[in-house]
């Protein structure tokens, strides 16, 4: 683990020595969740005893950086810190200790079922979802046509969200974070979503996106063959940990062999 450390710091020297900008700086983060053991009120004061707290620790003390343009693939099984460390970098996680700096650059985040309020219409969303990327309302309006052109709602656009489909729900998160452009952005496991129409159309859309070399983009994903052709580097995370962070090649092989 020390070795892994030293080996992150040193090609992150490297690449601020090579000129290249740091777009993502992250330094011995932990994240920990407190999971309370179900125990009723009643029988809490009968037996006058405290519920159980275990905590769990999802991230370990994890240090890594990303360089302005790169792609960043993660992959690791379930439960291995992989989407709490994106949810992390998007600041919906607090950590516990360590520090996450993005360099002053706006972010979003791509994961179905985040950031909606169902209760109010998916126009209405679209506003909201851009304000909290930091956008101003004269720019999101701006954005609001194409927006609900690429989102293919029709009448949905001004019901309740809680009245949408899952398919209707993925298409408007794809399309606020698709045209509401972010110098970083943030995928977790979504590549392509709706129907079959509008897979074709989200994934050249995300292709274009991430394409950009000066966008820095963080995809989290279990689909190897995504993480091989997309990304310029993978990061294994395995119980909380980075195992391994380089060359997607070489990173998925180990991979694969690990999980056999």
């Amino acid at each position: 683990m020390e070795e892994l450390k030293e080996e992150v710091q040193e090609k992150t020297s490297e690449m601020v020595n090579e000129g290249r900008d740091i777009a993502i700086e992250v330094k011995n983060l932990r994240i920990g969740y407190k999971n309370i053991q179900a125990y009723s009120i009643k029988k809490s004061l009968l037996k006058l005893k405290k519920a159980h707290v275990e905590e769990f620790q999802a991230v370990k003390d994890v240090s890594f950086s990303v360089t302005k343009g790169e792609i960043l693939g993660i992959i690791g099984k379930n439960g291995s810190g992989k989407s709490t460390m994106l949810k992390a970098l998007a600041g919906i996680f607090c950590p516990d200790s360590g520090s996450i700096d993005l360099k002053g650059h706006s972010v979003s985040l791509l994961s179905i079922g985040v950031g909606f309020q169902k209760e109010v219409t998916g126009r209405e969303n679209i506003l909201l979802s851009g304000m909290l990327l930091g956008f101003s309302e004269e720019q999101i309006r701006a954005k609001m046509p194409e927006i609900i052109e690429f989102a293919e709602l029709g009448k949905f656009i001004d019901m309740p969200v809680k009245t949408y489909s899952s398919g209707m729900h993925s298409k408007l998160a794809f399309s606020i974070t698709a045209i509401l452009e972010t110098e970083i952005m943030l995928v977790d496991e979504v590549l392509s979503v709706g129907d079959a129409k509008f897979k074709k159309k989200s994934f050249r859309k995300m292709k274009e996106l991430i394409s950009n070399k000066d966008r820095t983009v963080v995809i989290v994903s279990h689909n190897e063959d995504t993480l091989q052709s997309l990304c310029d580097r993978v990061m294994w995370m395995h119980d909380g940990e980075i195992k391994r962070i380089g060359n997607p090649a070489e990173v998925l092989a180990e991979y694969q062999e690990f999980m056999k």
